[in-house]
C-alpha cells in the first residue's frame, strides 16, 4: 500500500485523483477519485487479457492533466523492444474525470486482445479514509444504468460511469493503429444541511505572471506553485478562496485560506477579497461550546457533515476552533486595502472588522489576564488552536506537554498587527481608532516583560502562565508583527540562525535541542514550507536579509527534491544527515499555503510596499539573496500591473501597465 506522499495527485479542485505512478486504483489506502470530502470510486484499474500493465512513465503536464504509460507483456513481437504499449490519459475537471485508455500496436502483425476496466466504490467519506476506519467499509453493488454506464448509490450520493465503447472490450487491432477506451466519471451530491457545500469556481483565474532568475529551480518553481493554485480554487457562491491541500483539505478554512490567500495577494489580488468575504459571511454571531463559535469569531472549517476522525476528535459541519484566524482575517483585509482592493470593497467589510476586533477583547482573553489563550470546552475539538494544532505540538523542553489554556506567542504577535490594522483601516474611513493603538501598546509591554525566557520568547504560556521554554519556529511568525522592537527582532533573527533550527531545507518546527525532537513529528521536528514561508517574509521586513536568504536557499533546495511542487511539510533531519528531505507520509501534495510560500518568498525579497489608498508604492529589495538576478513579471497593485527587477541588490521597477 502507498503512503499519501507516494501518490501521484490530479487535481482540478473540488475533484481529485490519487493514484500510484501505475495509474491503477486498487482500493487500498488513501488511492481513489475524490469530490467534495467524498470518495467517488475506491477502484479503477484495467488489465489486459487479465494481467496488469507494467508500468513506465508518469507525465504530469499539468495539476489537472496525467499521462500515464505502461507496456503490455504477451503481446507483440518477442524482442526485447516493447511492442504493444499502453496509454493512459487522465484529466480531471471541476464536476468530474475523464480517462482515455489507448492500446497502441507498434509490432509487425495485428492483435487480439481482451481489454477490462474494473471499478468499484465505497463512497467513503473523507475523514473515514484518513483515520482507516474505510478499510472495513464494504464495495457497493453496481447498478445498470443502460448501454455503457454504470452507476452507484448510497445516502444521497450518486455516482455515474460511462464508458465508450464499455468497461471490457476485444478489440484486434491492426501493425501501427490504435484503439481507445473512454470513460467519464461524474456524480450528484445531496444538498448540504449547512448552507455550505465545496463548489468549484465558475471559472479558475490563469495566472500570466513570469519570473526570470539567474537560478532556473526558481522559475520551474513558481510555474508549478502557480499551475497548483489554480487546480487548488473553490468558490462559495461569486468568491473564490483555496482549498487547502487534496484529498483531506478541500474546503473553506480561516486560517489556511487566510495566510494562503493573503502570500498570493501581489498576483491574485480578488482572491483574498473573495475569501475575506466568504468567511465574514461565516463569522460567529453566538456562544457555543460545542462549535467553539463566538460573535465575531472567524470560523476554522467548514464541512458539509459531521467529521469523525477517530480518536475522540469529531468536528461539526462549521467549527470555529480556531484561536488565529479572526487575527489574520484583519491583517488580510489590511493588506488587501493597502493592495488596492475597491474602495466599495473594504467598506463593506468594515462592520466585520469591527466585530472581529471586539472578540479579541471580549471573548479571545476569558481569564482577562491580557493575553489570548485558548483551551477546548467541547472536550470533542482541537486541543491546540493554533496552526500547530496537534496534541503534542506545545511542549516543555523535556517533553512534557503544556496544560491548558495556552496563550502561544505567534496568537499575540497577530493580535498586536490586527489592533494596529484594524485601527488603520477603521480611521481611513472616518472611524475611531485609538482603542485599538491603546491596547495593542499594552499588549507589546505585557507581552515584554512575561514571554521573554532564557534569551527569546517562549513558545506560549501554560495555564499557569508559567512562559514554556524551549527554541522553536513560532517565534519566527513575530517578525513583522510590529510586536518586537529592532533589538528584539535582531535576537529573534539570531536564534533562527542557529543550526538546531535551520535544517537546510527550511525552518524545523522544533529545535533538535528538545528531548522530543522528532524530524518526522507532525509539529515537533519536521519543515512546513509556508511556516518558513513567513518566517521569511519577517526576515526581510525586518532587515535580517542573511537568514532570510539562508532559509530562501533551503525551500529552493526543497522544491527541486519534490520536483516543485513542496508538500504541506517534510521530514528535518537535515542536509547534514541526507542529501535531499525525507518525504512525511502521511502529507498533501500540493497544499495551498505551500504552493503560495514560492510567492510569498519572492515578493518578499523584492520588498514591495504599496499603499494604493496613500498613493505610494515602496520598494526596499534585500540587501542579500540567494540569486543575483530576479524579474517578476505581472504583479498586481491596485489597477496596475508591475514587473520588477533585483540585479545585485538593486531593484528597478521594469515596467508599469
Amino acid at each position: 500500500m502507498s503512503q499519501l506522499h507516494e501518490l501521484v495527485t490530479a487535481l482540478a479542485a473540488p475533484w481529485v485523483v490519487l493514484s500510484p505512478r501505475s495509474g491503477q486504483l486498487s482500493g487500498s489506502g488513501a488511492e481513489g477519485v475524490y469530490a467534495r470530502d467524498r470518495r467517488i470510486l475506491s477502484r479503477l484499474s484495467v488489465t489486459v487479457d487479465g494481467r496488469e500493465p507494467l508500468p513506465v512513465q508518469v507525465d504530469e503536464r499539468d495539476a489537472a492533466t496525467h499521462q500515464y504509460v505502461a507496456m503490455v507483456e504477451g503481446l507483440g513481437d518477442t524482442r526485447h523492444d516493447p511492442t504493444v504499449m499502453l496509454y493512459r490519459t487522465r484529466t480531471v475537471e471541476s464536476d468530474g474525470l475523464t480517462e482515455r485508455i489507448t492500446l497502441v500496436n507498434r509490432s509487425r502483425s495485428a492483435i487480439e486482445c481482451r481489454l477490462d476496466v474494473a471499478l468499484g466504490t465505497d463512497l467513503a467519506g473523507t475523514a473515514a479514509v484518513r483515520s482507516g476506519a474505510a478499510a472495513s467499509l464494504p464495495q457497493l453493488a453496481p447498478l445498470p444504468d443502460g448501454p455503457g454506464r454504470t452507476r452507484w448509490e448510497s445516502d444521497d450520493t450518486r455516482v455515474i460511469v460511462t464508458a465508450d465503447p464499455g468497461v471490457s472490450a476485444t478489440p484486434r487491432v491492426e501493425p501501427g493503429e490504435e484503439f481507445t477506451l473512454t470513460l467519464h466519471v461524474s456524480a450528484d451530491f445531496p444538498k448540504s444541511t449547512t448552507e455550505f457545500s465545496i463548489e468549484p469556481p465558475a471559472e479558475r483565474t490563469p495566472y500570466d505572471v513570469t519570473v526570470r532568475c539567474d537560478d532556473k529551480r526558481v522559475e520551474r518553481w513558481l510555474d508549478r506553485s502557480l499551475d497548483d493554485i489554480r487546480a487548488l480554487q473553490l468558490a462559495a457562491g461569486d468568491d473564490r478562496y483555496l482549498g487547502a491541500g487534496p484529498p483531506w483539505y478541500l474546503t473553506l478554512f480561516g486560517r489556511d485560506s487566510l495566510i494562503s490567500s493573503g502570500m498570493l495577494i501581489p498576483v491574485d489580488p480578488t482572491l483574498a477579497a473573495g475569501t475575506l468575504r466568504a468567511l465574514a459571511a461565516r463569522q460567529g454571531t453566538k456562544v457555543d461550546p460545542g462549535s467553539a463559535e463566538q460573535p465575531g469569531k472567524i470560523p476554522h472549517e467548514l464541512r458539509a457533515e459531521v467529521a469523525d476522525h477517530g480518536g475522540g476528535l469529531v468536528l461539526p459541519p462549521v467549527y470555529y476552533g480556531t484561536h488565529d484566524a479572526t487575527q489574520l482575517w484583519i491583517s488580510t483585509l489590511h493588506k488587501a486595502w493597502r493592495w488596492g482592493m475597491p474602495a466599495d470593497e473594504v467598506r463593506a467589510l468594515l462592520p466585520n472588522l469591527e466585530r472581529a476586533l471586539t472578540w479579541m477583547k471580549e471573548y479571545a482573553d476569558p481569564d482577562d489576564d491580557g493575553f489570548l489563550e485558548y483551551v477546548d470546552e467541547s472536550g470533542h475539538g482541537l486541543a491546540n488552536q493554533g496552526w500547530k494544532d496537534s496534541v503534542d505540538a506545545v511542549q516543555w523542553p523535556d517533553g512534557t506537554l503544556a496544560t491548558a489554556p495556552i496563550a502561544l506567542c505567534e496568537v499575540q504577535g497577530y493580535a498586536y498587527a490586527a489592533a494596529v490594522h484594524g485601527a488603520e483601516l477603521l480611521e481611513a474611513h472616518g472611524l475611531p481608532g485609538d482603542e485599538w493603538r491603546t491596547w495593542a501598546a499594552a499588549l507589546q509591554e505585557r507581552f515584554r516583560e512575561t514571554f521573554w525566557i532564557d534569551g527569546y520568547p517562549a513558545i506560549a504560556l501554560d495555564g499557569a502562565k508559567n512562559p514554556v521554554a524551549g527554541r522553536a519556529s513560532n517565534m519566527g511568525h513575530l517578525l513583522g508583527t510590529g510586536l518586537l522592537d529592532a533589538d528584539e527582532e535582531q535576537t529573534v533573527a539570531d536564534v533562527l540562525a542557529g543550526a538546531d533550527l535551520d535544517s537546510g531545507f527550511g525552518l524545523r518546527t522544533l529545535s533538535t535541542a528538545m528531548t522530543r525532537f522528532n524530524p518526522l513529528g507532525y509539529h515537533t521536528g519536521s519543515v512546513w514550507p509556508h511556516d518558513t514561508a513567513v518566517t521569511v517574509q519577517g526576515l526581510f521586513a525586518t532587515g535580517q536579509s542573511d537568514v532570510a536568504s539562508s532559509y530562501v536557499e533551503g525551500l529552493i533546495r526543497a522544491a527541486e527534491a519534490f520536483g516543485y511542487r513542496l508538500p504541506e511539510l517534510y521530514g528535518g533531519r537535515g542536509t547534514g544527515e541526507e542529501s535531499t528531505p525525507t518525504p512525511y507520509p502521511l502529507s498533501c501534495r500540493p497544499q495551498a499555503w505551500a504552493a503560495a510560500s514560492a510567492v510569498a518568498v519572492l515578493v518578499a525579497a523584492l520588498g514591495i510596499e504599496p499603499d494604493v489608498p496613500g498613493g505610494t508604492l515602496t520598494i526596499n529589495p534585500a540587501t542579500t539573496a540567494p540569486w543575483r538576478t530576479l524579474e517578476i513579471d505581472g504583479l498586481r497593485v491596485g489597477d496596475e500591473t508591475l514587473s520588477v527587477r533585483l540585479q545585485d541588490g538593486e531593484a528597478t521597477m521594469v515596467r508599469a501597465r
